[in-house]
């Protein structure tokens, strides 16, 4: 049990140090709280064996770097919009563009093709 919980918090924490370098750190705050949560399971259950490992501390070590990354980047990353006159400029070009395509397309439909289709009422 306790090699369990061990193993599981390894592996959150280093999901936890994964998500925390992206560009969407805030999601390593999940990992985190399980590496923690584990970590401190496997830590009681080693401690009442008498014997605690080394790798339980450093998974510890690792979730509070991620912790810790996590918090430096929301607070010092500020997100900016940009100008996104251009983008709306693009945007209704391609729309002009698409709507000129679909007035020029020339579809013909027999009548008779639609008597053949069934339509449930």
């Amino acid at each position: 049990m306790k090699k369990l919980f061990t193993i599981l918090a390894l592996i959150a924490s280093i999901f936890a140090i994964i998500f925390s370098v992206l560009p969407l750190s805030n999601l390593a705050i999940i990992p985190a709280i399980g590496a923690l949560v584990f970590g401190i399971i496997a830590f009681y259950l080693s401690k009442k064996e008498g014997s605690v490992k080394k790798i339980i501390q450093f998974t510890f070590i690792l979730t509070f770097i991620a912790l810790a990354i996590t918090t430096y980047k929301s607070i010092f990353t500020k997100t900016e919009v940009t100008n996104t006159d251009a983008i709306e400029a693009i945007e209704d070009k391609l729309e002009a563009e698409s709507m000129q395509e679909l007035e020029d397309l020339d579809i013909e439909i027999d009548e008779s093709e639609l008597e053949d289709i069934p339509f449930d009422e």
